[in-house]
């Protein structure tokens, strides 16, 4: 069961992150502007962040096995269509449909939850929350080989494969769900929660096109910070709430989230910041000059580190309690670019600091989402978790721009940042991930005990 669920999760972070060192390339096979193609990037964030939440609701209220067929099935749906696609419209509709794919994660702690012996709860949770960063990574190391040796449609054809496995196997190993909320689904709720975030998400993307003060940025932001006003509200009066605003002020979820949000933000600023270093030619005074594929070999060390740490973190998690491992992580992670501020002269130091990053984001992913599950009752499990998914996503998405934002402010006359621009930018997403470390020291401590993880495997009757 685990092996079926890993492999799934990996599959769609991979495609995550696949088409980010391919946008160049699809630009120019597709025809299309630099503006044009972030969105084959962008519609599958959008989906994913709205799909995540709602999916895991769902899954909590019609059963967790059947949420994860229908949404396994339009994972490969999109990835059919996006390996398949010569059009820009035609892929960037297949990425909003992959999308949908982000709600993988809650669904599969929820399955774990209620199916895996009390005692394996907690690494098997840890294992999955480390693939959003290790199948991230994977993802940038292996687009380099695929576009070089087979092309664009390959980058969607492989993680078909590989969904469509998972999805077989689901349908053998995985047993329905024997606990569920009661209620309805909340569309209202959703709507509400989808309007905010899709205008958020949009309004953080093309802020670099558009400009940050721009009239649409602005008017975005305000949408967005208008609906989520109303959404909080609604959620707090609605019976059925799809998000239960309760449950969000626990000061162990609303903690664990903000150190998601700041901790996606570093990882994903990294997935930005090392490739393009690398790739810069040393006639600017840094770099390296190094290809697509030569770029994603500095982030193989940071790959490997969280596959090591994830499982590690859930060993820590049972015997010490989740905190642990979640305070290490956020303060390796933040050592990571604080190395790189200070040194970035050769490739020894990156391929340390991606160490440094590996062991940091796969410590403190992998833990994340246990602090949810101790947090919260069987039945929110899915909700829960996958409002923790999307503030890691909006964070990534924050981090990512921001980080783009800043180099933008340093180019040279070739175009090119400068180095002190880079070395900002490092300092910058230091300093975030400083504060995470503060946001991970505000979770409230807890070492399991032998009962604590007999409530995690029992029923919500068996709770009350």
């Amino acid at each position: 069961m685990l092996a079926v669920l890993a492999l799934g999760c990996a599959g769609y972070a991979m495609l995550q992150s696949l088409v980010v060192p391919a946008l160049p390339t699809l630009q120019h096979d597709l025809d299309t502007t630099p503006t044009g193609v972030t969105w084959v990037f962008t519609a599958y964030l959008l989906s994913a962040s709205v799909a995540t939440p709602i999916a895991g609701r769902l899954g909590d209220l019609f059963g967790k096995k059947r949420t994860l067929l229908v949404v396994l099935a339009g994972l490969a749906g999109g990835s059919l269509i996006a390996a398949l696609a010569t059009t820009l419209p035609v892929l960037i509709a297949a990425r909003a449909i992959q999308g949908v794919g982000g709600a993988m994660f809650p669904l599969a702690f929820g399955i774990i939850r209620d199916e895996f012996p009390r005692e394996r709860v907690a690494g098997g949770i840890a294992l999955i929350s480390g693939l959003l960063g290790i199948g991230g990574g994977l993802g940038i190391v292996l687009a380099g080989p695929i576009l070089d040796n087979l092309g664009y449609h390959w980058l969607f054809w492989i993680p078909c494969m590989v969904i469509v496995a998972t999805a077989v196997g689901s349908m053998f190993v995985i047993p329905e769900s024997p606990i569920r909320a009661s209620g309805s689904v909340d569309w209202l709720g959703a709507a509400l929660l989808s309007c905010w975030l899709v205008c958020l998400l949009v309004a953080i993307s093309e802020a670099p096109q558009w400009g940050w003060a721009s009239e649409r940025t602005i008017g975005l932001l305000a949408v967005a910070a208008v609906a989520g006003a109303a959404w909080v509200v609604i959620e707090t009066r609605t019976r059925s709430a799809l998000v239960d605003m309760q449950m969000m002020r626990l000061r162990p979820v609303w903690s664990t989230n903000l150190a998601g949000f700041l901790i996606g933000f570093g990882l994903f600023s990294a997935f930005v910041l090392i490739p393009q270093f690398v790739q810069t030619p040393p006639s600017n005074g840094y770099g390296f000059g190094s290809s697509v594929t030569q770029s994603g070999l500095f982030l193989i060390p940071s790959t490997l580190m969280m596959l090591i740490a994830a499982p590690f973190s859930g060993r820590l998690s049972r015997t010490y309690g989740s905190k642990v491992p979640l305070v290490l992580g956020a303060a390796t992670t933040t050592l990571a670019f604080v190395f790189l501020a200070i040194a970035h002269s050769s490739h020894w130091q990156f391929y340390a600091a991606s160490v440094l990053l590996g062991i940091g984001v796969g410590f403190a992913f992998a833990s994340l989402a246990n602090l949810i599950v101790e947090a919260v009752r069987p039945d929110q499990t899915g909700v829960a978790t996958g409002m923790n998914a999307v503030m890691r996503t909006i964070g990534g998405a924050i981090g990512g721009q921001v980080a783009a934002s800043l180099l933008a402010n340093s180019l040279l006359a070739n175009g090119y940042p400068s180095e002190h621009g880079y070395t900002v930018t490092f300092v910058v997403m230091a300093s975030v991930l400083a504060a995470s470390v503060a946001a991970s020291l505000a979770v409230p401590g807890r070492r399991p005990h032998r009962a604590h993880l007999v409530m995690l495997a029992e029923p919500q009757g068996s709770l009350e």
